[in-house]
């Protein structure tokens, strides 16, 4: 299929918002998972000639009457729809879908990511903040996550299952927020029974829920103060820092199930579909990152 018309069968296959023409000489049958489509990421996908980028967040979230190259982002998405390179953007879809993201943060927090390996996974209730039934006919679909222990839990081991591998990832730490009764020496120890959990910035969600604690990307200052003042605990990560280990961790290989299941020979022509078969990826962005870090010293930075 040599037609620079229509998007690839790869492309196809996948699903996408902005829609790129096929460019058969400059592609590969794969796909680039990020959280953000910064310039960065999009010149990690031109040089890796990638045929679409799954950007958890919209790089657009505002209607454009224009695109021009005088703003940054739009001239992203024009270099890359110029590359042949579509972009798609799935964004609370995700976060709302059951074993989506903020299942997989429920998973984290009750040991789920190491429960293959170790069978330590620990007891608990689990529900939806706020349903979705009456829009997508899903069990457990929507948004935010609440999770009830069996047995009350440390706060110390709480922070050690975000903090592992199986957790979040490698971040230098995470945010802690605790009432100001809890004097040091006793905050590890201090037992949750209930976590409210929403991927990214939840402060919103999760103001006024009747639980323990809150784990989210990041929260105001002020919603920290209420929650901590009505005797919660907060936990934030920084916002993507609550997003980005899904890619890795879940993402990358039912993305490539689907797309398996997509590539089918009633829809597509039997070269084509021969030709996807033999080989296609799904890689996770290496240069995508949250914008901020944690700066302790400038040696070496």
């Amino acid at each position: 299929m040599a037609s620079t018309t229509g998007s690839s069968p790869f492309t196809q296959a996948v699903i996408i918002l902005l829609e790129a023409p096929y460019r058969p000489q400059q592609q590969k049958s794969s796909v680039l998972l990020t959280i953000d489509l910064t310039a960065a990421v999009a010149n990690e996908a031109i040089t890796r000639k990638d045929s679409v980028i799954i950007s958890y967040h919209p790089i657009i979230f505002r209607g454009l009457k224009s695109l021009t190259l005088a703003n940054s982002q739009q001239r992203s998405l024009l270099r890359l729809a110029q590359e042949g390179i579509s972009v798609y953007s799935p964004h609370t879809a995700v976060d709302a879908a059951p074993g989506g993201l903020n299942d997989w943060l429920a998973d984290i927090v009750t040991g789920n990511t190491v429960s293959q390996s170790t069978g330590s996974s620990l007891a608990h209730d689990r529900k939806v903040i706020t349903p979705v039934a009456d829009v997508f006919p899903y069990t457990n679909a929507g948004y935010g996550r609440i999770v009830t222990f069996s047995k009350p839990q440390t706060l110390g081991s709480i922070l050690s299952l975000i903090n592992a591998p199986t957790g979040l990832g490698v971040l230098p730490g995470v945010s802690v927020a605790v009432p100001q009764s809890v004097l040091n020496g006793s905050k590890a120890s201090l037992p949750i029974s209930s976590i409210g959990i929403c991927a990214g910035s939840g402060g919103h969600m999760l103001g006024g829920l009747d639980v323990d604690l809150l784990f989210t990307g990041e929260m105001s200052h002020h919603e920290a103060l209420a929650a901590i003042e009505q005797g919660k605990v907060v936990v934030t990560a920084f916002h993507s820092n609550t997003e980005r280990g899904f890619l890795k961790a879940r993402m990358q290989e039912l993305l490539m199930t689907k797309i398996a299941e997509e590539i089918n020979e009633e829809l597509m022509e039997a070269d084509d579909v021969d030709e996807l078969r033999s080989g296609f990826e799904v890689a996770v962005s290496e240069t995508d990152r949250d914008p901020f870090e944690i700066v302790t010293g400038i040696s070496g930075w």
